[in-house]
């Protein structure tokens, strides 16, 4: 099959890399011609496992192409998947401009039938949008194409691994002709496929992400219960989990979600109810619990040390999830803001997002080259992306590194047991082991730890 990938963010570079690997031939046009020019090179802008060797072999198998013409990848394709950026706008719409502009092109180049793919995450009706755009920029009417809605479902860190071992692939189409090509192009991925119109997949999309980040905040909810009556979250959990019904997925506490995906298509959502006629009154809560629990561990550390001016923070992790140097929406973010504004000092260090973090915060802290230098001289070690490395850290040696052994975990990943018997401080998120009454005046308002020993603030 020849196909052209429109956009090479996360979803078009990964999409338009894994067609390729499994025999197609694949034209990735981007607008960016420095990005362009090193993927040409066999250098991505993105990070993501397993990408840049899968980009370089089919770079020497001649299968992967990139440019910066659309109207080459237009002509020389079967199919184009259009995979460019829909950020939210001020008032939480989605901005089409990216797609109406690529609509426009494929107009304007078509010579002859194609099947136009959705692959972006689009408000419903955007496949009938689309179409019209196109048609009312083709010169030759008669010329026939399909537009179809094909949502992706990958996760940031594991996208390529999504691509072949994902749970669904929905294809929303009107077209008996369209819906078999795509069946055909998906057909080695031996993924059960969902069938659908395109409104429903479009939906599919906005409804799956906005319900996983409800199971989020729910569970965040319940954590800040669990810290005011002494019960765990992780045990709560997993007591919930077991139930079929509710499953154990997404139910980890913590300081909530990031990324690209979530907040933007929640918005989205509650625009798309919005413009129905409708308000979505659960999802505007979760996006409420959400930007309050992301920087819980700077209200804790308030209760903890009161001032905050010269306290010496150490920040692991700072992308909003392991497996991306992607920093967007990332949790990270505001609590690096809210330590500032308190006068803390501020030392940091991620496997990967440092250099993006560089870009996006500037120099307004210290950058470490590993974890061992970001904690020492801290008076406190706050957690925030839960990296497998920062499991696997020497705490006998960081505990001589800093000033305090004092660590909050805003992930619940670390062992508190293990912590704690190394002479650590340890609080996490709902564990029962740090929460605040808020009963009575100020000067009387306990913090718990290990629900046996108390100081008063």
């Amino acid at each position: 099959m020849r196909i052209t990938v429109v956009g090479t963010g996360y979803v078009g570079l990964v999409t338009g890399t894994c067609l390729a690997e499994i025999g197609n031939e694949v034209i990735c046009v981007d607008v960016n011609e420095e990005k362009i020019n090193k993927l040409r090179n066999g250098i991505p802008p993105i990070y993501e496992e397993h990408l840049e060797e899968m980009i370089n072999n089919n770079l020497a198998k001649n299968r992967l192409k990139f440019t910066t013409s659309l109207e080459r990848g237009v002509k020389l394709s079967d199919v184009i998947f259009i995979a460019v950026g829909t950020p939210p706008k001020s008032n939480g719409q989605i901005d089409m401009s990216q797609v109406d502009e690529v609509a426009k092109s494929i107009g304007k180049y078509i010579n002859g039938y194609k099947v136009i793919v959705n692959k972006s995450t689009v408000p419903v009706g955007s496949a009938n949008r689309v179409k019209n755009i196109v048609y009312l920029n083709m010169k030759d009417k008669s010329i026939e194409f399909d537009v179809v809605s094909n949502p992706e479902f990958l996760r940031e860190g594991t996208a390529v691994f999504d691509t072949f071992n994902g749970d669904r692939i929905v294809i929303g189409s009107n077209s008996e002709k369209a819906t078999e090509i795509m069946k055909e192009i998906y057909e080695s991925f031996n993924i059960p496929m969902l069938i659908t119109n395109p409104e429903s997949a479009e939906m599919i999309k906005y409804a799956s992400n906005a319900f996983l980040a409800t199971k989020i905040s729910f569970i965040n909810e319940i954590a800040n219960v669990c810290e005011r009556v002494g019960a765990d979250v992780k045990e709560v959990a997993k007591g919930m989990g077991i139930d079929k019904r509710i499953g154990n997925k997404f139910l980890n506490a913590g300081i909530g979600f990031g990324g690209a995906c979530f907040p933007k298509d929640i918005k989205g959502l509650m625009q798309i109810g919005n413009d129905a006629g409708y308000e979505f009154k659960i999802v505007k809560k979760v996006l409420e619990v959400n930007n309050a629990q992301r920087i819980k561990p700077v209200e804790m550390l308030r209760r903890l040390f009161g001032n905050l001016n010269g306290v010496n923070v150490s920040i692991l992790g700072l992308s909003f999830k392991p497996g991306t140097d992607d920093l967007r929406e990332a949790p990270s973010l505001y609590v690096i803001k809210e330590l500032q504004s308190d006068g803390a000092n501020i030392k940091a260090y991620d496997p990967i997002a440092m250099e993006n973090a560089k870009l996006v915060i500037g120099n307004s802290m210290t950058y470490c080259n590993d974890p061992y230098e970001a904690v020492e001289g801290s008076d406190v070690v706050v957690l925030l992306t839960e990296w497998a490395e920062f499991k696997k850290l020497d705490f006998n040696r960081v505990k001589e590194l800093v000033n305090r052994p004092l660590i909050i975990d805003g992930r619940n990943t670390l062992d508190s047991n293990s912590l704690k018997e190394k002479g650590f401080e340890y609080f996490g998120i709902g564990l029962g082991d740090a929460s605040v009454e808020n009963t009575g005046p100020k000067e009387s308002r306990i913090i718990r730890i290990n629900q046996k020993k108390a100081c008063v603030l």
